[in-house]
């Protein structure tokens, strides 16, 4: 078991290669760490067990399926929480969820904004509806909204976009 936050130089280069690309075989890993295959199965089983790794997955392109992409900073009220609306939190937003609009990331943050929540939607008006739920659903929690889309994306999941340059053109 890893203890919290503290973790090997070995394990450091077993979550690397995770990270490069989480479908590669163990075997591939194991070669490219220097480790026995056996060695990488015990470090990626403890990261699972203990939740080091939540899950894998792909980088796809959301574009091929029609959606774009949307960035929401949220700024928060000074007036405490309840559990209903924490627990509303929790659920990931999913009950607020316009048709079609997939959630990727949620953050609570330190700084001018305390929230971000990214996501894909088919358009600005699905995405404007987000916002405007979350607005009903959680008045009196979030004062403040800024929804940005984004055009290109330049890393994803840590990723470099590999058609980044035939997007060039279009900034």
């Amino acid at each position: 078991m890893i203890k919290k936050g503290v973790i090997t130089e070995d394990e450091k280069k077993v979550l690397d290669e995770l990270e490069k690309n989480g479908k590669e075989s163990i075997d591939d890993i194991a070669k490219r760490c220097g480790f026995s295959r056996q060695k990488v199965w015990r470090i990626i089983k403890s990261f699972e067990d203990d939740k080091t790794i939540w899950g894998y997955i792909g980088v796809e392109n959301q574009e091929i399926k029609g959606l774009s992409h949307f960035i929401l900073l949220v700024k928060r009220s000074t007036i405490p929480i309840s559990l209903d609306k924490k627990k509303l939190l929790l659920g990931l937003l999913d009950p607020m969820l316009p048709e079609n609009v997939k959630i990727e990331n949620i953050y609570f943050t330190h700084g001018f904004y305390d929230g971000v929540v990214t996501f894909y939607a088919p358009n600005l008006v699905s995405a404007k509806k987000l916002v405007q739920n979350i607005s009903m659903n959680l008045d009196k929690i979030f004062t403040e909204f800024l929804l940005l889309e984004t055009l290109i994306p330049i890393r994803k999941s840590g990723l470099k976009n590999p058609n980044l340059k035939n997007l060039l053109d279009l900034l």
